[in-house]
């Protein structure tokens, strides 16, 4: 009886072990940042938003690059209307202005139509403090200063740099020309990534991209080694337990006998 009870032991042992270097071998890999192309504004000249899952006010204000207070004048927004948004809905976010027609005619003369010059456009960053590290920008966090942005084209010629602050609009970098962009952020010291830090973006003439970058305490979240790697460490670690976990195995089969 004593030896089958230290056998049905041994295998239980082993079989925890086996699944704390499961846990342990899997890895912690930063979520994708959200990416946002401005809406096309209609043959009337509005631009609309359509409001998806989890939007709010202030984070569809910081999407389109205005205000809060500017979204509600625009939508005659009152009071508490922001907590009540439906998903599908269509919020006016600016209104294109077209240029006066006139009656006087005017001769023109044909000339040979000259080659398209490149459009430019804006690139804004936002990073914030994700406090629940699920890598969306919410209404509840706040935005973190003191991380170091970089904006760079793939020939090098256009390269900005800028630091972010607290304050609640992205940092932009406006008239810049079309093309492919590496966009790479350092946030501050005492914070882990919850997004992936380094983005590649295709800039087209008139876009107004927004990508949002998340941080948080470092004591809020476990150690991430490499950028997309599994703990060696842990990994290590589940090795040496399931040793020690083969060999009580044969230590208490050597008792039983």
């Amino acid at each position: 009886m004593i030896k089958k009870q230290m056998r049905v032991m041994g295998v239980f042992f082993i079989c925890l072990l086996v699944m704390i270097a499961f846990i342990a071998t899997t890895g912690s890999y930063p979520l994708p940042q959200a990416y946002y192309y401005t809406p096309t504004p209609q043959a009337d000249g509005r631009i609309l938003y359509t409001v998806k899952a989890n939007d709010t006010c202030i984070s569809i204000a910081l999407l389109n690059g205005i205000t809060e207070d500017e979204l509600r004048n625009l939508n005659n927004l009152q009071g508490d209307d922001c907590l009540y948004l439906q998903e599908g809905q269509q919020l006016l976010i600016g209104v294109l202005e077209k240029p006066t027609a006139t009656t006087e005619a005017v001769q023109t003369t044909l000339e040979p139509t000259p080659t398209p010059l490149k459009g430019n456009g804006t690139i804004c960053i936002y990073l914030f403090n994700d406090e629940n590290g699920n890598a969306m920008a919410e209404e509840t966090e706040l935005p973190l200063a003191g991380g170091e942005v970089s904006v760079r084209d793939r020939l090098s010629i256009v390269n900005l740099t800028g630091t972010t602050d607290d304050s609640d609009d992205p940092i932009c970098f406006e008239d810049i020309p079309e093309g492919d962009y590496d966009l790479s952020v350092a946030i501050p010291e005492g914070y882990n990534p919850t997004t992936v830090l380094n983005y590649t973006l295709n800039l087209l003439p008139g876009d107004v991209s927004i990508v949002d970058f998340g941080a948080q305490p470092s004591s809020s979240t476990l150690p991430i080694f490499g950028d997309e790697s599994p703990s060696i460490f842990m990994g290590l670690l589940g090795v040496v337990f399931i040793g020690a976990g083969v060999g009580l195995w044969f230590y208490l089969r050597k008792l039983s006998k």
